[in-house]
């Protein structure tokens, strides 16, 4: 019998550590842009197409490449980081794994310039598939240039998988922030499609963060710096007032090398716990310097998970390091004893170290809507003029379930008189018993589906109120990016939307019922939807996001006292709706408590 085991050829070999390397677009920026850095570059240019499927180009000012080394360089394990076991743990630069460029060029169609300052002429590399085309000698100056032409173009399956260029273009754009941020002694330029989207010259991190995430961002700094043994901690922190909706500008570094972590996310959100609402996510920028020797960077291909070896002992100091700087500066608002709402987030953490369920979800707030299935035969809707023919009996129901309520066949009489509890839930009789409606949740889902259903029919007109003087809304750069391909289907839902500059928008006219206070919280919903669900944007349309955005932010709040005139026309509109008992994100719009229920709780 003949052998069947047997070496796989040079160029399957590469395909398969590709794929661990070279997920996506992005996962080539992060490697060139890092060599780039590791050769003491000082201006750098990313340049990209098509999201980086059709081009991706760095070019540098660093050390250059000598002939041999530019070829060796697509090498297997080749790498100049590393001589022995030891170097592995002790690894202070960026790229070392030896893989990342045989990787890049077992997938794509690469060109390389490179030139050092000792050499008169540089070199001329192109390869494909990992086949040398093309080795020789060219004119050049100092510095390196590569561009990555035709991504997996000869591994089509792979291509499939790619996202859209917009999904594909924002990981790009994370991860060139990321290295600016950690790098901001280094010029940076990033230009896509012939467009120059940034241009950072050196300087200082405040310069650097106000460079990316625009200038307004500076006042709400504060700096952070604690120095022990174990650990050097350094970078900003935004003061609680600059809360945001989203995560977009939470940033750690260890040795600067960008990580996630969510056990020290934790901790920061602990030091913030009580000076911000639960639903917004504190600014930071934090930099760990720590012995190499003492963290495990190799935990995963990306190196963005590391492993702490005293994770307890930096938990507690960066903890300590922020409710000092937010002491030291005077950050925490005055606390009204006579609101508990201050409080109402304490319950909801607990000891890091025995609560895994929060440390393992990163804090996901908003599920997406598409992993609520509703049962088919469940009827969906009723007319706005007999609602009180489907009101139904719950036993137990709270607001955690997601169950729908049964249909209860024996349709009793309703009474109209209705109040408010808490000037947030509306009661009501019924002969079965009582009627609770979350009175956000329900406006929600009336506003989700009436917007929803407007950003879906064509040439459909909302009545809009132009504005007297238009309102300007001032956002980052980065997040600019992100809102401005929706700008058309905003402008559909009756918020006559457009760019001013490249930190602000303007805003010329609003929807008649949209109120007008309400628009700051309407743009940082729809950036923090929008981030949070880049990658589902292929499968979920993006008007369910905008009309989503739009009904959490203009929905009657906890607080708002309703008359009965109101509270009447909301339960006529819930029902009217085809997802009546249910919010837009899941949450149940309503409960039932029947008389047997009351019954029993008075031993009757």
């Amino acid at each position: 019998m003949t052998d069947i085991i047997k070496l796989l050829p040079d160029n399957i070999a590469n395909q398969i550590a590709a794929g661990e390397v070279v997920q996506r677009p992005a996962s080539v920026v992060k490697e060139l842009l890092e060599n780039a850095i590791d050769a003491k570059s000082t201006n750098i240019t990313l340049i990209i197409r098509e999201a980086g499927k059709q081009l991706i180009q760095v070019i540098d000012n660093g050390s250059g490449m000598s002939f041999t080394d530019a070829r060796m360089c697509f090498e297997r394990h080749a790498t100049s980081k590393i001589k022995n076991i030891d170097d592995l743990y002790a690894i202070n630069t960026l790229g070392f794994r030896g893989e990342a460029m045989a990787s890049i060029a077992a997938v794509a169609q690469v060109e390389l310039k490179t030139k050092r300052a000792i050499d008169e002429l540089g070199t001329l590399l192109q390869i494909d598939n990992n086949i040398t085309r093309l080795h020789e000698l060219t004119a050049y100056p100092e510095g390196t240039n590569i561009s990555v032409k035709n991504l997996f173009f000869n591994v089509p399956a792979r291509k499939n998988f790619l996202k859209s260029n917009l999904v594909e273009y924002n990981h790009i754009r994370d991860e060139f922030i990321r290295v600016c941020l950690a790098n901001p002694n280094i010029k940076f330029s990033f230009i896509n499609e012939d467009e120059e989207i940034y241009h950072l010259p050196s300087g200082n991190l405040k310069q650097r963060i106000a460079g990316v995430f625009g200038k307004k961002i500076e006042e709400y700094l504060l700096p952070i710096e604690e120095i022990t043994d174990v650990v050097k901690i350094s970078g900003f922190i935004g003061k609680p007032e600059a809360a945001k909706k989203n995560r977009n500008e939470q940033f750690f570094f260890a040795n600067n090398r960008f990580i996630k972590s969510n056990y020290l996310n934790y901790a920061i959100t602990q030091a913030f716990l009580g000076l911000i609402s639960t639903e917004n996510f504190p600014s930071f920028f934090i930099f760990l310097e720590i012995n190499p020797a003492k963290i495990d960077i190799n935990v995963h291909p990306t190196k963005t998970e590391i492993k702490f070896e005293n994770e307890k002992v930096i938990y507690a100091l960066l903890n300590s390091a922020i409710k000092k700087v937010l002491n030291q500066f005077q950050a925490a608002p005055t606390l009204s004893f006579d609101n508990d709402a201050v409080f109402s987030g304490f319950g909801a953490f607990a000891n890091p170290e025995k609560n895994e369920n929060i440390l393992s979800t990163g804090f996901d707030r908003n599920p997406n809507l598409s992993s609520f299935n509703f049962d088919a035969n469940y009827p969906k809707k009723a007319s706005a003029n007999n609602w009180e023919t489907i009101y139904q009996v719950l036993s137990s129901q709270t607001e955690e379930d997601t169950e729908e309520p049964e249909i209860n066949s024996d349709i009793l009489e309703f009474k109209k008189a209705s109040f408010q509890l808490h000037n947030q839930y509306i009661i009501t009789s019924l002969k079965s018993g009582m009627l609770i409606v979350h009175q956000q949740f329900a406006h929600e889902r009336i506003l989700y589906e009436r917007y929803f259903k407007i950003g879906e029919e064509k040439d459909t007109k909302i009545p809009i109120q132009k504005l007297l003087f238009p309102e300007l809304i001032q956002i980052n750069l980065n997040e600019i990016q992100l809102i401005k391909p929706y700008l058309e289907e905003i402008n559909k839902l009756g918020i006559m939307i457009e760019e001013f500059g490249k930190d602000a928008l303007i805003i010329n006219g609003l929807p008649l019922d949209f109120d007008i206070n309400q628009l700051p919280s309407f743009i940082g919903k729809i950036i923090q939807n929008l981030s949070e669900n880049m990658d589902d944007l292929k499968l979920v349309k993006p008007n369910h996001y905008i009309a989503l955005s739009l009904a959490q932010s203009n929905s009657y709040k906890q607080g708002m006292t309703m008359s009965q005139e109101v509270m009447s026309s909301l339960i006529d509109e819930l029902f009217g709706c085809s997802e009546p008992y249910f919010s837009p994100l899941g949450k149940p719009t309503m409960i039932t408590i029947s008389t047997s229920e009351l019954a029993k709780k008075f031993k009757i």
